[in-house]
């Protein structure tokens, strides 16, 4: 077991806090079908990545604002078959409100539903792909979300299960924990978890202690 102190914990959602891999996937597939376009190329550069990344670089020539809305509605349509990691439920009922935040690549609409069907409460800050002009690998959704807290990037600790959130992550200066095993480990990753059902967390004054497993 490895214990960290912060005062704050910055978290992501799909493939994070929520396994949705294969809704996200299967949402993809169908938009790429639509469009002529081979899912592989989509599937090996969304994860962790806004839409409007991802649409840059396959299809620049089409209305990021329609294709949105036609992603997010295939994501809402599959939401009911992702689900909730094991342990996420108790960590965030363990945490107070204003210790937290979700810093995801996801629409609003999209997060919103993702948390209502997962039976999980909406942080006072969450950083949504609307918020930002740039998206993950940038730092500025965790800058953003660390500032929407008042406290300083070096204080928080970031859970994110894609290259391009860990980077995100790393670049605004926070601490980061790999969540799943596609990221390599790198320096400012202070660990690996497979889900959060080891996480133990206890309130030390103003830090959070976290315990994670070695």
């Amino acid at each position: 077991m490895t214990t960290w102190h912060a005062r704050a914990l910055l978290l992501d959602m799909d493939g994070t806090l929520i396994d949705s891999t294969p809704a996200v996937e299967k949402g993809w597939t169908r938009w790429c079908i639509d469009h002529g376009i081979a899912p592989q190329s989509v599937i090996d550069i969304c994860h962790g990545c806004t839409s409007e990344y991802v649409l840059g670089k396959v299809a620049p020539h089409l209305d990021v604002a329609t294709e949105n809305a036609v992603l997010d509605g295939y994501e809402i349509e599959y939401a009911a078959e992702a689900a909730v990691r094991p342990g996420v439920a108790a960590l965030l009922a363990a945490l107070p409100s204003d210790r937290w935040a979700l810093v995801t690549s996801a629409g609003r609409e999209v997060a919103l539903t993702r948390f209502r069907l997962g039976a999980l409460p909406w942080p006072g800050v969450a950083v949504v792909a609307e918020d930002v002009d740039q998206g993950k690998p940038s730092p500025e959704p965790y800058l953003r979300a660390a500032a929407a807290l008042g406290i300083d990037p070096q204080d928080c600790i970031v859970f994110e299960d894609a290259a391009a959130g860990v980077a995100s992550g790393l670049a605004a200066g926070c601490r980061v924990v790999i969540v799943g095993d596609h990221v390599p480990m790198q320096p400012g990753v202070i660990g690996r978890i497979a889900d959060f059902a080891a996480v133990t967390l206890q309130l030390q004054g103003d830090a959070l202690q976290l315990t994670l497993p070695a």
